[in-house]
């Protein structure tokens, strides 16, 4: 497979992998771009090793825990935006999805990118372990802890969390 037909063939789809990893599409689309350029200089090598997808995943995930490193270090957190939208305004289901959206963006990277390579691009524990350069049980524990952490912010009653009834 030549590079312009794995940019064809899987270029939406990385962006919107990077997107539920930055939760921007402008910086998701800047991300692929940079990951992209990157993996067109050494194609060959990508290719030959076997699984394109799985190595450009990881270079996509490697690149995004990179940036959020550099920008943890050099810029400062401000408290709520003053000109976000009345929740009251849209529909239930809506605002739900938002606050899912808000707390997964503010979970560590590594625990954004477990679930989102496990819920969105529907990979095991053992591609999720190679595209993170972890073992399994890292990445079972990863899970564990986003999804602990966004029950806890989404109140999720305990019985329905162990997948219990009400």
């Amino acid at each position: 497979m030549t590079f312009e037909e794995y940019v064809r063939l899987r270029g939406a789809r990385l962006v919107g992998l990077a997107r539920l990893l930055v939760h921007d599409r402008h910086l998701a689309e800047d991300l692929v771009q940079e990951v992209l350029g990157r993996a067109f200089a050494r194609w060959n090598k990508i290719v030959k090793f076997g699984e394109p997808d799985a190595y450009v995943r990881r270079m996509l995930v490697n690149a995004h825990i990179s940036r959020q490193r550099r920008r943890s270090s050099s810029e400062l957190a401000v408290g709520d935006v003053a000109d976000r939208a009345d929740r009251t305004d849209v529909g239930g289901a809506a605002v739900e999805r938002d606050a899912a959206w808000r707390l997964l963006a503010e979970l560590p990277p590594k625990q954004r990118a477990t679930l989102v390579l496990r819920y969105y691009e529907d990979l095991d524990d053992a591609a999720i372990a190679e595209i993170l350069d972890c073992s399994p049980s890292t990445v079972r524990t990863q899970a564990m802890r986003a999804l602990a952490t966004l029950r806890r912010h989404l109140d999720v009653p305990a019985a329905l969390a162990r997948g219990g009834e009400r």
